[in-house]
């Protein structure tokens, strides 16, 4: 592995252990710029509704046909018509609307989504997103609507442990997973560490910010060249 990152440019933060679930849909959140139109992939990055302020104006869209889509619904704000993509009950905001999914597909793909966040098995050192499939003979593929979001938003964030349950790096060199998109991944969120993707850049990856975990200790373990 690579490391070309001059010690002190990179937010380290070695004196805490890595961010949780919660904390990592804060970050990303924190990072939505204020006014976009957002759409919050299946599972883990629909968590980032629950941490975005009012004040900030910002947007969501799902797929399933809502336009203005608030935070997780509970005790008895839950409405069973009114879910996400992931049919988990949320909440509506103020000027919501409702639409077809032809509708709500055509607005993924003709670029009015500012970001989408989606979660992913492998990204790569490009940009290349791997998330509807591992080619296992036993997996179920979930394509969903991740195609669409892939080339269709202006900005990709990717929400994903930064290892695998077996300790394998999920940025990698080459995906080696079945393709959702290519070099279409903007930022990679992850639990020890922020990634900043150049697609048209020359396979470098850098790094904003690190939790629980050196740069140094992050390159013994990745096969990418990080840069500060």
């Amino acid at each position: 592995m690579t490391l070309s990152t001059p010690s002190g440019t990179v937010v380290e933060h070695v004196d805490r252990g890595p961010l949780d679930k919660r904390e990592l849909a804060a970050m990303i959140a924190r990072d939505i710029p204020a006014g976009s139109y957002v759409n919050l992939g299946i599972g883990q990055p629909t968590t980032v509704a629950d941490y975005l302020s009012p004040e900030s104006e910002i947007v969501l869209h799902t797929e399933n046909g809502m336009l203005g889509m608030g935070g997780e619904a509970v005790g008895d704000a839950i409405d069973a018509d009114l879910t996400n993509a992931g049919k988990i009950p949320v909440t509506e905001t103020p000027g919501a609307s409702y639409f077809h999914h032809a509708d709500s597909f055509a607005m993924m793909r003709g670029g009015h989504l500012d970001v989408c966040v989606l979660g992913a098995f492998q990204v790569s050192r490009r940009g290349d997103l791997a998330n509807w499939h591992t080619g296992a003979p036993d997996a179920i593929p979930a394509v969903g609507g991740a195609m669409d979001l892939a080339i269709g938003a202006k900005r990709v964030f990717v929400m994903m442990t930064l290892f695998a349950k077996d300790g394998t790096a999920k940025l990698v060199r080459d995906c080696t997973y079945p393709l959702t998109g290519l070099r279409c991944v903007s930022r990679v969120y992850t639990d020890q560490a922020i990634f900043e993707i150049d697609p048209d850049g020359e396979g470098a990856v850098r790094v904003l910010e690190t939790f629980g975990a050196s740069v140094a200790s992050l390159a013994d373990r990745i096969d990418v060249e990080l840069t500060g």
